[in-house]
């Protein structure tokens, strides 16, 4: 009882201050969206398929069953918040480790009232981390969902995250989302980019084949994709643009490019006193052309950064992410990215 009365305090007040935030608009959402990158959602049980022994109870980071559920909810807790207890309608999530997890997290907590369904498929990364989507079958009815994987310049599969392809009716409309999580920037720099780019073509080749048969498509794609707006992935390999001046239709525009940041956060990500912009939301133009359809700019995206969400920066100066860990130290924190929200409206 103790834990939920913490979590309820914390959540109250992140609730009164979003909402205190938050512009008045006459404009009611369709579709709230939300992506975060959880940072190791992971299990205390062991898998014998993936690399997971980092996060086991002998292990150096002596991950146990009591942390996991702090983790599960602290991950409850940011949800319900951004929604301002009406949570997002439809969730991309990275760096869960399995069903499990998530079924967990939607069952065990006082999520468990929305009824949440979930999209999940264990990936071939070799940590076992995979992107998933949960969503509210009252507001959004799922009609196809596929896991594609990313090819490298060979033909062959690269033991990555897969890309997540989920399209579903929102009111009268049908929105296509794809949830990502392209390799990380460890490694050298051009492997590391080159790696980005199979990833990025892999997705170009499935929205193009996509906007063919319908140039007014609904697109959306989001997901942490270890690069910023103007980086070689996303510009000349997705080919997504970061002006929305005179879109078209069948284009891609990345509205994470048009972000206003300020205060204390400059990103959705902090690596060694700079922030960076690596958890985007890319739309097509048709979902830019305001009419009697589902419609979005860059104005109703926002980071969602309370200050239960961070902490002091004592090495760089101002504030960070409030982690789980700090480095090997347990710090029982939330995660080293920030979630990002789009609303969708109809005008």
């Amino acid at each position: 009882m103790k834990t939920w009365t913490t979590v309820f305090l914390v959540l109250f007040l992140a609730v009164h201050e979003a909402y205190c935030q938050q512009p008045s608009s006459a404009e009611k959402p369709l579709l709230q969206v939300m992506f975060w990158n959880t940072e190791n959602f992971f299990d205390p049980f062991n898998d014998s398929t993936v690399n997971d022994e980092e996060f086991l109870p002998g292990a150096l980071r002596a991950w146990n069953f009591k942390k996991y559920e702090t983790k599960r909810n602290h991950i409850y807790q940011v949800i319900a918040a951004i929604g301002g207890w009406d949570p997002p309608d439809v969730i991309g999530l990275a760096e869960v480790e399995n069903r499990f997890v998530l079924n967990d997290l939607v069952a065990n907590t006082p999520l468990a009232k929305y009824n949440y369904r979930i999209v999940h498929k264990n990936s071939p990364d070799p940590r076992g981390i995979d992107v998933a989507l949960l969503y509210r079958e009252d507001r959004f009815r799922v009609i196809d969902k596929r896991y594609f994987p990313v090819y490298n310049a060979g033909g062959k599969i690269e033991r990555t995250r897969e890309i997540l392809y989920v399209a579903g009716i929102t009111g009268h409309d049908t929105l296509h989302i794809f949830v990502n999580h392209w390799p990380s920037r460890a490694g050298r720099k051009n492997d590391s980019e080159l790696k980005r780019c199979h990833v990025a073509l892999t997705l170009k080749s499935k929205t193009d084949s996509l906007l063919r048969r319908n140039p007014k498509a609904f697109v959306l794609i989001t997901g942490d994709f270890n690069d910023e707006p103007t980086d070689k992935s996303l510009i000349r390999c997705l080919g997504a643009k970061t002006d929305t001046a005179g879109a078209q239709s069948n284009g891609l525009y990345n509205l994470s490019a048009l972000l206003s940041l300020n205060g204390k956060i400059r990103g959705t990500h902090k690596y060694e006193g700079k922030w960076a912009i690596l958890d985007q939301v890319i739309v097509s133009g048709s979902l830019l052309q305001k009419g009697k359809h589902i419609c979005t700019d860059a104005s109703k995206l926002s980071v969602f950064a309370p200050d239960f969400l961070l902490e002091k920066d004592d090495r760089w100066m101002g504030y960070k992410p409030f982690r789980t860990y700090n480095g090997m130290q347990y710090q029982g924190g939330y995660s080293d990215h920030l979630p990002v929200i789009i609303k969708l409206v109809r005008k």
